[in-house]
């Protein structure tokens, strides 16, 4: 809190006064979010009866819409909070909570499901009943994000856990469950799946941070616990994600596009809240793992939040270098297309976050990349470096720590006089709506009160990282290698009309089997570019070729069909034009 005051001695009355509030809402509201959090546990939360001990549902809704469900990523997003919380020291009987979560992981992981068995695809499975059986019903699956996110927060505490003389138990009963998840991230994070919202079916940026980060503290885990011979394998694996995760980047547009496919701008909250999830205070302003204050987070993050300044009516007539509402994507249509409470508070934690690193290191580097950025605050700005001594530090990180408050404040004008936070609030009234109380609103509540107060995780490893030259990116099962597939990124240049889009299919199973139907949406972010990068088989020549969808209507790329040959591992462009 120490850094908080010192900065604020620089503030204006204005500033003075927003200050105050936000720090009143966050101390009123953090202790509702945490209620609200827990209510919504099982075992004993008083929104979820009828919940196994240590589920996790999304919200107690269960109608318009049903989110009476367990999410292994809501579900390891929550509980990641709830473990930093509790091995901060900040509440001791969370560990209830935390070892029936561990429980209840392990069962889970076991129940097959419509993606599969526990050793054929099912830990890509998104969604269980409360009682957890199996969801049957129609859902985007696989999802792979879950086993990342549920092995970086049992790591977490597994980590507590060998900190505090407990090394057996943390490997009797947390390293069977994390290696499980590993072993899964290592086979499949080269493989498409549905991404952070359940629509797109296509490489994600979020997927791939968070894979990349859980294979990384995954290998650092598994040497505490002597289990050395898996950490070769998640290492090498761990690299191949890193050079991945380097292609969502739009250096052209100056953001990272949030999928591979999906048919929008890419301009998405996923990219922030990777940023988030995956925040190593030790890795400086890295922008290989795309740190909140590295520059392409940084300039990530502009472009994002002005994406939303024209769209929401709440947003009308604020000016355009002052905090606003933001939602998931600028396309959205869901319930309307709304902001978000956790989408906009990720804003604030993102910047929060990044202070907490310039002030640990001194100094802060203005790029050409994240130029804009810093103008917003200062537009005579260079770029260059500058030191924690010097006024333009002061200045800026003033001008950041007033953005990030001013986003918190969004949400505390949208929120209930009650406190309690449901998924969205109307882009035209700010008018809660969608699910109440959802769990993930509340959990974020909590980390960005934490990352306001300079509080952080421990490191995953993400410092001193590099990138190499070539990618590898074949999967691998418990960390052994295996090659069989190439990232094949396809460009075609195809101008279009408003509503119409371009999409892939093609000769194997990867691009669909020529099914028109089922055909692969391209993303328009580099317009009239339309790209989507596909693993196809190594070794194989492949036919293809491209379709437009309009108003009902399908119109195929003109014969002949295209071609390529895929080599033994790696990745490969192709250029087209629309013919």
């Amino acid at each position: 809190m120490r850094f908080i005051l010192l900065t604020a001695l620089c503030f204006g009355a204005t500033t003075w006064a927003q200050l105050s509030a936000v720090t009143s809402f966050l101390a009123t509201e953090g202790p509702i979010a945490k209620v609200g959090l827990l209510a919504n546990i099982g075992g004993s939360g008083s929104k979820s009866a009828g919940v196994k001990a240590g589920i996790v549902i999304a919200s107690p809704s269960k109608s318009s819409p049903d989110y009476f469900y367990t999410w292994t990523r809501d579900s390891s997003l929550v509980f990641k909070a709830v473990i930093d919380s509790f091995v901060r020291g900040e509440d001791a009987s969370l560990r209830t909570q935390i070892d029936q979560y561990v429980a209840s992981q392990a069962v889970q992981q076991q129940v097959s499901n419509p993606s599969g068995t526990v050793s054929s695809g099912g830990l890509g499975e998104p969604k269980f009943n409360v009682d957890l059986s199996a969801f049957t019903g129609g859902w985007g699956r696989p999802q792979r994000d879950g086993p990342a996110l549920r092995a970086t927060a049992l790591i977490a505490y597994g980590n507590w856990l060998i900190a505090n003389s407990n090394t057996t138990f943390a490997l009797s009963t947390i390293w069977p469950i994390v290696k499980l998840d590993l072993d899964y991230v290592a086979s499949n994070w080269n493989q498409t799946g549905f991404d952070l919202w359940e629509e797109v079916n296509s490489s994600s940026f979020f997927t791939t941070a968070v894979q990349h980060r859980a294979l990384r503290e995954g290998a650092a885990f598994a040497t505490k616990l002597g289990q050395t011979s898996v950490v070769s394998g998640y290492t090498s694996q761990a690299t191949n994600t890193l050079c991945f995760l380097q292609s969502y980047w739009n250096p052209t547009a100056g953001y990272v596009t949030a999928n591979t496919g999906g048919g929008r701008s890419g301009k998405d909250a996923n990219t922030a809240l990777a940023s988030l999830h995956t925040f190593d205070p030790s890795a400086g302003c890295d922008a290989a793992t795309f740190q909140p204050c590295s520059d392409k987070a940084l300039s990530s993050l502009k472009v994002y939040v002005d994406s939303f300044r024209s769209i929401y009516t709440v947003n009308s007539g604020i000016a355009a270098t002052d905090a606003v509402a933001t939602g998931r994507y600028p396309e959205d249509s869901y319930y309307g297309g709304n902001p978000w409470y956790l989408t906009t508070l990720a804003v604030a934690e993102q910047l929060y976050d990044a202070l907490t690193v310039w002030k640990a290191q001194g100094s802060l580097n203005v790029t050409a990349v994240s130029l804009p950025f810093f103008q917003q605050f200062n537009s005579t700005i260079a770029v260059g470096t500058y030191p924690s001594t010097s006024a333009i530090f002061t200045t800026l990180t003033t001008a950041v720590y007033n953005f990030a408050d001013s986003f918190v404040a969004v949400v505390q004008k949208y929120t209930p006089s009650g406190g309690a936070l449901a998924e969205q609030y109307t882009r035209a009234a700010g008018v809660p709506t969608s699910a109440a109380d959802l769990t993930w609103s509340y959990a974020s509540v909590l980390t960005a009160a934490a990352a306001r107060n300079g509080l952080t995780g421990d490191s995953w490893g993400a410092k001193g990282l590099v990138v190499p030259s070539s990618c590898s990116t074949s999967g691998s099962g418990s960390g052994s290698g295996s090659s069989g597939t190439v990232a094949v990124t396809f460009n075609v240049v195809a101008t279009t009309v408003y509503g119409e889009n371009i999409y892939l299919t093609g000769s194997v199973d990867a691009l669909q089997n020529w099914s028109p139907t089922n055909a692969m949406i391209l993303s328009p972010a580099n317009y009239p570019t339309w790209s989507i990068t596909v693993n196809l088989p190594a070794n194989s020549a492949i036919q293809y070729k491209y379709i437009r969808k309009y108003n009902g209507a399908t119109t195929w790329l003109a014969d002949p069909n295209n071609q390529l040959s895929t080599g033994a591992s790696g990745a490969a462009t192709v250029n087209d034009q629309w013919r």
